[in-house]
């Protein structure tokens, strides 16, 4: 059986990879500490790392482990919390794992805005963490509900989904564009433009996905520019270096350097779904997450 406190010694070794430093920060002598991390080695018959005169370093294995050790170590950290707070009478706390849309368009928010109303001494812990990392919480019950772009699939055997919202993307433009004030703008109008692309740090082909997107809108855009992100992209949209696509529920952020224009041929949209494990352990993940899908403005289950 796994031993948690080795499991604890061996990610703060492979975070500092060194013996000497992670000793430091657990407060321990080096010597058992090696001696710890030998003998999880031992027990599991894995070499998990590389050893070298300076620092230490993890096996390829010993990367697939140390992801693991983490959720497992997370999990176990929220179990005990959740049990404290149950042996002192209290419903326990949320663990929601989201993306940076359910922020931006108010659906987290407002959630946790009625949650706060309703049960004002809930705990809540949040975590900004890719989808393939919520749905891996979910399933290790370190998470108890997820806000991502995409669903887990259909026949995922521990987790359902639903959708919350889709966002629709606009163009927005420098307000002294020739484009600003026109009554109708084509793909036509488009094609050559100078373009800011917003990335998407979730997706490694963002970039093709999104001239993909415009390609088949009918319009290749010429990328001057990437936005880390949609307020960014408005930034140097003011500034006059291009034009971008920004979801709808963005655009309140904009200045009166922004010209924002509906595209009625481009069906592009930014979409949120919240995901969830079959078994609901507490009542309160139920209420919670019909109170997101409420918010979401669905309503709906799956």
């Amino acid at each position: 059986m796994l031993d948690l406190r080795q499991l604890r010694y061996f990610v703060t070794v492979a975070e500092t990879e060194h013996v000497g430093r992670a000793a430091e920060r657990l407060h321990i002598s080096q010597s058992p500490l090696s001696r710890q991390i030998a003998q999880l080695e031992q027990n599991l018959g894995l070499t998990l790392f590389e050893r070298g005169q300076q620092r230490i370093r993890l096996t390829r294995d010993g990367h697939v482990f140390l992801a693991e050790a983490r959720a497992l170590l997370r999990h176990a950290d929220r179990l005990e919390n959740l049990g404290r707070r149950l042996g002192r009478g209290e419903e326990g706390g949320l663990c929601i794992g989201y993306v940076a849309d359910a922020m931006h368009t108010g659906t987290l928010p407002s959630a946790l805005r009625t949650l706060h109303g309703e049960r004002p001494g809930v705990h809540i812990a949040l975590h900004n963490l890719p989808p393939a990392e919520q749905f891996e919480g979910l399933r290790q019950r370190s998470l108890d509900i997820a806000l991502v772009h995409e669903p887990p699939g259909a026949d995922d055997p521990d987790l359902l989904a639903a959708p919350l919202l889709e966002d629709p993307l606009l163009l927005v433009l420098p307000a002294g564009h020739p484009l600003a004030d026109q009554g109708e703008v084509t793909p036509g109008d488009l094609d050559g433009q100078p373009w800011i692309a917003v990335e998407n740090a979730q997706d490694p082909t963002w970039r093709d996905t999104f001239v993909a997107t415009c390609t088949a809108a009918g319009f290749r855009p010429d990328i001057r520019l990437d936005a880390a992100e949609p307020l960014t992209a408005l930034g140097l949209v003011a500034s006059g270096l291009g034009l971008a696509l920004v979801q709808k529920s963005m655009v309140r952020a904009t200045t009166e350097e922004v010209a924002v224009r509906e595209l009625p041929w481009h069906e592009a949209c930014v979409q949120l779904w919240a995901a969830w494990h079959r078994v609901d352990l507490r009542p309160l993940v139920a209420s919670f997450r019909a109170t997101v899908l409420g918010a979401g403005g669905t309503g709906g289950t799956a």
